[in-house]
């Protein structure tokens, strides 16, 4: 059987390109594609490693330690899914190892969580007893509701509800079933709002 040859990439500006001509490019060495996968994916990224971890300075090594092994293992990227949920996955994974070296850390800056709360407050968080509490009371239950659930859970409801990846794609991340994807977000919602809904109570 014939090899497919891709067809060539147009030429664009790097912002129009789709993936697979950016990752052309970056094999080809260049530098400028490589801005723009970065630039494209790492707010998914961060949110993704930020609610694993907890912390901003660990988030944002975790981030980079995923790219870079994302971009010197592009060999193992065999596009049978995107490249932003390979590379999710990648990230999350680099979070996971990261949290598990340095254990959980505490404190997590203002800043950090304006790129990330608006996604798990509005699914797990009524409003009425949202708008109860200041963002870094809120910050801290969610983050402290989080930490009650199993490390797969916790990487599936992260991926579905920060990094707003579907259910196929999350499977595909964590190269486990639909159902089983379906199966861990419910039983976390589930853990999330008994744990949530004693400490929101008027």
């Amino acid at each position: 059987m014939a090899a497919v040859i891709p067809a060539p990439c147009p030429h664009r500006p790097v912002s129009e390109l789709d993936d697979d001509c950016l990752l052309r490019r970056v094999a080809e060495g260049k530098r400028e594609a490589l801005e723009e996968l970065f630039r494209r994916y790492r707010v998914a990224a961060y949110r993704v490693a930020s609610r694993l971890l907890g912390n901003e300075a660990d988030a944002l090594d975790a981030v980079q330690e995923g790219f870079v092994k994302a971009l010197t293992h592009l060999s193992g990227f065999q596009r049978r899914s995107s490249f932003k949920t390979w590379l999710l996955r990648v990230v999350s994974n680099a979070a996971l190892d990261l949290g598990r070296q340095r254990g959980r850390r505490e404190a997590v800056s203002l800043e950090a969580a304006e790129v990330r709360d608006a996604n798990l407050s509005l699914l797990l968080v009524p409003d009425e007893s949202a708008a109860r509490l200041d963002r870094a009371e809120l910050r801290r239950l969610l983050d402290q509701a989080l930490q009650t659930l199993s490390e797969p859970q916790r990487q599936t409801f992260v991926l579905h509800a920060e990094a707003g990846l579907s259910y196929r794609e999350v499977a595909e991340v964590m190269d486990i079933s639909i159902g089983t994807v379906m199966s861990r977000l419910y039983y976390a919602r589930q853990k999330l709002r008994n744990y949530l809904g004693p400490r929101l109570s008027p």
